[in-house]
């Protein structure tokens, strides 16, 4: 009985087609987890595709957990606000997934955004257990700052290394 229930559980999942990227007009949605140095948070983003391996969209960022030292710290500048908790990009993303051929429930996405507080680039990757639902993580960081001083800890949240993961969704 087992085996007969694990080969159901194979087949199944094998029968399951899930397409990460499908092209022009394609829209994703993603909403997860950020994660970074003092600051861990809650990331959203939306991207709308444009061309066969094209998509343009938006990603906000707001942390919610900062590190005890930018919450508590005596000297102002190093207090992180919701001007250094918050961020939001404009991005566009070369989707590669048909490119490389590694499936079509799998997607990896390289790009560039522009936001808040920097411009920047990503590389991004999904997979689709069904037509509607996925996994996603993606890996920020900054090219080139607004600010090009020395930062205070609560100036670098979203000026350094970030990533993010969470669910995806087909719209």
């Amino acid at each position: 009985m087992q085996k007969l229930i694990l080969l159901l559980t194979l087949l199944s999942v094998s029968l399951v087609s899930a397409q990460a990227y499908k092209g022009k007009d394609d829209n994703k949605f993603q909403v997860g987890t950020n994660l970074q140095e003092n600051g861990t948070g809650i990331n959203v983003s939306y991207d709308y595709g444009i061309g066969e391996n094209i998509s343009f969209g938006i990603s906000s960022t707001y942390l919610l957990g900062v590190a005890d030292a930018l919450l508590k710290n005596a000297v102002g500048d190093e207090k992180a606000d919701f001007g250094d908790r918050f961020d939001v990009r404009a991005r566009f993303n070369a989707n590669l997934g048909n490119v490389i051929n590694v499936g079509d429930n799998f997607d990896v996405y390289p790009g560039l955004s522009l936001g808040l507080k920097n411009f920047g680039g990503h590389l991004g990757a999904r997979y689709f257990f069904t037509e509607g639902f996925g996994v996603y993580t993606e890996l920020n960081v900054p090219f080139a700052k607004y600010k090009t001083d020395n930062l205070t800890p609560a100036e670098a949240l979203h000026n350094q290394f970030t990533v993010n993961l969470g669910a995806s969704f087909n719209l």
